[in-house]
């Protein structure tokens, strides 16, 4: 039954418009062809020749039209070879000839005479034609017209079906969000959901008050009218919220933020009235809206620049219902961000938003739970370590995790392969991370010179200072846009001191100072490294509070739209003058560090040219073992992912 139901044909507009079609030609060809009398073939002559056809006795009777001033004069049998020059049996029966007539009264007089000649014996009739349906569409069809040209643009500014349609133009004030009922098969649990422990803690509250709600307000608590998840791209926060929903066994409606803003005035206040309306309802419920900032943004900011009356109209409407003189009981409000900065105040208050939960991107033991999560369909190797996969990747969200799984099935698929192993987890993160490798790239002998050289003065540099981030591997391969990259380890700090960051400025200096040295000049090579030193160096300085002349100063500013520097133009001075002391500092130190270790320097760029790629083993039987191996075994044992010191000649 349900696949007749299936292959029934769907109802669509196209046929009534063919079928309309087809009767307005039908009427248009009826209606013209009512105003002729059945018969023969015809003739159009001219008015002189009617009368001569008359005067010689052809004709048989007459039928003339008032309205359109024309008369059909059918011709005797007889005479029918005399007027069209063929038989009877050619040309039928009842054949006539066409012309117009200059007046009743005139026509009239004509043929009186002419029966009183004996020339005329037949009759003529005067008939008045009616095209209804002419007259019709001239007077209406510039207004049937109009409407449709409407009705098409309406319906396609409103989703692309009937006005009846949930996304049709009656409709558009109506709620677009998704409701998952409480009993839906596929809901999702905080089982799915791996790591983000301390997020799950509060979020579980929320899961306890939808429950088992009088618990909390026997004692006089109020339920929360909301919790605002808030963190980087990827980390998980619509899917924390739908395993909310899960947990709590309640129907969940989910929308997003961009959904609310409509090019009508008022649309955007109607929907979150008819979301709130369809929440009530269902109560007790929970309404999560996603990329919550795209209407909640802070109002009358950049007034200057135009604001957007109806946004601001839909956040009014938002803060009404989320906290006004009506009771939403029962409905408790999720929204993701990964903006809150730019959020009303008036939204963030208690109240409304009552909390904010923290989604940030997981740290070690984490990524391990979500590389379990993601392994799961994959066919792997039986003696794939999951936590060398969590050592690897710090830095990662849950999507870059999941995006790194799926890369490595692909590659191993690609190269043939049972199960997927070790390399092609390996291979999938440099393939993220680095860009695709590019083994074709035409270069010479000089150029692979100088990137070795460039990416060896990295490794040098990074192996002898303690707070540089540990070496895993160089290469001089290029991928993506660099011509070469060294792989490291970042240690995952809560607070960096100014003693780690001035080191790790030392280390990316470490490529330019090296072309300086051994080759005599320098390239373009560095700009990527250059970059990034001078964005570091005025982030210590002006935001950080660790520079020479302004210490313990913070010049940032958090308005979204000011286009006034919080300093002066002396302040500006001294800023660039830090930021040009500390990097020429760092600069100088690379080199004396370069210059004391020339010699194995030397060694590690020819084994890199040689070579094209070197590890942290390498390094260490060129140098030894490295002075600072608190987390040696570790370090060597990992495989990171790139931080990119790259040789990149485009500017």
């Amino acid at each position: 039954m349900e696949n007749d139901k299936k292959k029934a044909p769907k109802f669509s507009l196209t046929w009534v418009y063919i079928i309309i079609a087809v009767v307005l030609g039908y009427l248009m060809i009826n209606s013209e062809g009512s105003g002729t009398m059945l018969g023969g073939t015809s003739r159009i002559v001219t008015y002189g020749e009617f009368k001569t056809y008359v005067e010689k006795g052809y004709a048989r009777n007459i039928v003339a039209s008032k309205d359109k001033g024309s008369l059909q004069m059918f011709v005797e049998a007889e005479h029918i070879r005399d007027v069209f020059k063929q038989t009877t049996v050619e040309k039928g029966k009842l054949p006539f000839v066409e012309t117009q007539y200059p007046s009743d009264d005139r026509l009239d007089a004509f043929l009186d005479e002419q029966r009183t000649a004996g020339n005329f014996n037949g009759e003529i009739t005067y008939r008045k034609d009616s095209n209804l349906f002419g007259n019709f569409l001239w007077s209406f069809g510039p207004l049937f017209f109009l409407v449709a040209i409407w009705f098409i643009i309406m319906r396609r500014m409103s989703g692309g079906t009937g006005g009846g349609g949930p996304m049709g133009i009656f409709n558009v004030g109506k709620s677009r969000a998704q409701l998952v009922e409480k009993d839906h098969v596929g809901k999702v649990t905080f089982a799915d959901v791996a790591g983000q422990a301390g997020a799950k803690q509060e979020v579980q509250e929320i899961v306890e008050f939808l429950k088992n709600p009088k618990k909390y307000t026997d004692l006089g608590g109020k339920i929360p009218k909301g919790a605002l998840l808030v963190g980087p791209p990827g980390t998980g926060k619509t899917l924390l919220a739908k395993a909310v929903a899960g947990e709590a066994d309640v129907p969940f409606f989910s929308m997003s933020g961009s959904d609310f803003v409509e090019m009508f005035v008022g649309v955007g206040a109607s929907r979150v009235r008819d979301l709130f309306r369809q929440a009530k309802e269902k109560s007790p419920c929970i309404i999560f809206i996603d990329e919550i900032d795209a209407v909640g943004r802070a109002r009358s900011r950049g007034a200057a620049m135009g604001g957007n009356d109806e946004r601001e109209s839909t956040l009014n409407q938002l803060l009404t219902e989320m906290d006004g003189f009506g009771t939403n009981s029962g409905v408790i409000i999720l929204a993701a961000t990964n903006r809150a900065d730019v959020l009303d105040k008036a939204l963030l208050r208690a109240g409304r938003f009552d909390r904010q939960i923290h989604v940030d991107l997981p740290d070690l033991n984490e990524r391990k739970e979500i590389f379990q999560v993601h392994l799961r369909p994959l066919k792997i190797d039986k003696s794939l370590d999951i936590d060398f996969l969590s050592r690897q990747t710090p830095g990662f969200s849950g999507a870059d995790i999941a995006n790194v799984c799926n890369e490595a099935a692909l590659i191993a698929a690609r190269n043939n392969k049972p199960t997927v192993g070790k390399e092609d987890f390996l291979a999938a993160v440099d393939r993220i991370i680095g860009g695709l490798e590019k083994k074709t790239k035409v270069m010479t002998a000089e150029e692979k010179r100088t990137i070795a050289l460039h990416e060896a003065g990295h490794a040098t540099i990074s192996w002898f200072l303690q707070y540089a981030n540990p070496l895993v591997k160089v290469t001089i391969v290029p991928r993506g846009r660099a011509l070469g990259a060294a792989w490291y380890l970042p240690e995952e700090r809560q607070i960096t001191t100014r003693e780690q960051m001035l080191d790790e400025m030392c280390a990316t200096l470490g490529g330019r100072a090296a072309e300086e040295l051994f080759t005599g000049h320098i390239s373009s090579g560095a700009m990527n490294d250059l970059e990034r030193v001078t964005k570091q160096a005025y982030g210590m300085i002006a935001y950080m509070g660790m520079g020479e002349n302004l210490q313990n100063l913070c010049y940032y500013n958090t308005e979204e739209y000011s286009f006034q520097r919080p300093y002066s133009e002396a302040t500006a001075q001294l800023i660039d003058q830090d930021v040009k002391q500390m990097i020429a500092q760092q600069y100088e130190r690379a080199k004396e560090l370069l210059t004391t270790h020339s010699e194995g320097h030397a060694r590690l760029a020819d084994l890199l040219f040689e070579r094209e790629v070197i590890f942290a083993e390498d390094v260490e039987q060129i140098f030894g073992p490295r002075p600072w191996t608190s987390r040696t075994e570790e370090i060597l044992n990992a495989n990171p992912q790139p931080t990119p010191t790259s040789s990149n000649p485009e500017p």
